[in-house]
């Protein structure tokens, strides 16, 4: 019998294709598609520290290249209620993300490690606030003022920047919290340390980490926000309510220079992070 009469009407399927040609495939794909990514995030903001070099005659952003120049870095704080702005911003941001994690540190400890009546409750209001609409949470901001009558400013910016920071630092504090392991503790109280002794020694080095990222994050939201503020501002400007406002008129430059520099010092911030980080012994 021939070899041809042999194979006649079997049908011949391919060999399976390896699964080390499958994952070199995906080897590749998938650091392409991490680095369009990453390339899309940061376009705008590479154009707005090339455009800080640019020079603008009418003392307005313009997108058409002028040429190199130095001069708004070195007049960056000659605009005096952009610089106001800046400076509120910076404080708001600061106080309301320490009190932040003054109150969140505690409620995050609370519940990642013990077990109480309306603890269910307590993380519904928590991530009901995390996902509630900036629109909601500033006319409900706005609506509570005015019934007990406070007048708008300064305090009220940040008492509404603590409200909606809070959670936010509760959610990453507890994450720490919950990844840790229960018998340092048990064995810091058999050594015989108290509570607070324990806490201070051994919990509250390993929660640093998070404390520190809830801070930031609460920072970032809090120099960011532009809705939830201009609900209850009154008079008080901060930053990204003076830029909204400019945008009709025209934005100088001095507002990508106070961005580039706000950007360059959260790099610094997230270097330094990794740093310590790897210096950790593991």
């Amino acid at each position: 019998m021939s070899a041809a009469s042999a194979t006649d009407g079997v049908a011949v399927t391919a060999p399976p294709r390896s699964p080390r040609r499958r994952r070199a495939w995906m080897g590749r794909i998938l650091p392409i598609y991490v680095f369009v990514i990453m390339i899309y995030t940061v376009i705008p903001i590479v154009f707005m520290i090339v455009f800080t070099f640019n020079k603008a005659p009418t003392g307005r952003i313009g997108f058409n290249w002028m040429g190199m120049t130095g001069y708004w870095y070195q007049h960056v704080f000659d605009i005096g209620d952009l610089t106001n702005a800046l400076k509120t911003s910076l404080e708001v941001a600061t106080l309301s993300s320490a009190v932040s994690v003054v109150l969140g540190v505690p409620m995050a400890l609370a519940l990642a490690r013990y077990r109480y009546r309306g603890k269910t409750v307590t993380d519904v209001v928590l991530f009901t606030n995390i996902a509630a609409p900036s629109v909601v949470v500033g006319a409900s901001l706005l609506s509570f003022f005015l019934e007990l009558n406070v007048p708008r400013g300064f305090w009220t910016i940040l008492i509404a920047h603590v409200s909606f920071s809070v959670a936010f630092v509760v959610v990453v504090v507890r994450a720490r919290v919950t990844g840790l392991d229960r018998s340092l503790d048990r064995a810091a109280a058999d050594l015989g340390a108290t509570p607070w002794v324990a806490f201070q020694k051994v919990t509250l080095p390993l929660i640093i980490p998070g404390i520190v990222a809830g801070f930031l994050l609460a920072f970032a939201m809090s120099i960011d926000d532009l809705i939830i503020t201009s609900f209850v501002n009154g008079n008080t400007l901060t930053f990204p309510l003076w830029v909204y406002g400019a945008v009709k008129t025209g934005i100088p430059p001095q507002v990508f220079v106070m961005g580039t520099l706000i950007f360059l010092g959260g790099v610094v911030i997230a270097l330094g992070s990794v740093v310590y980080a790897r210096r950790q012994p593991v």
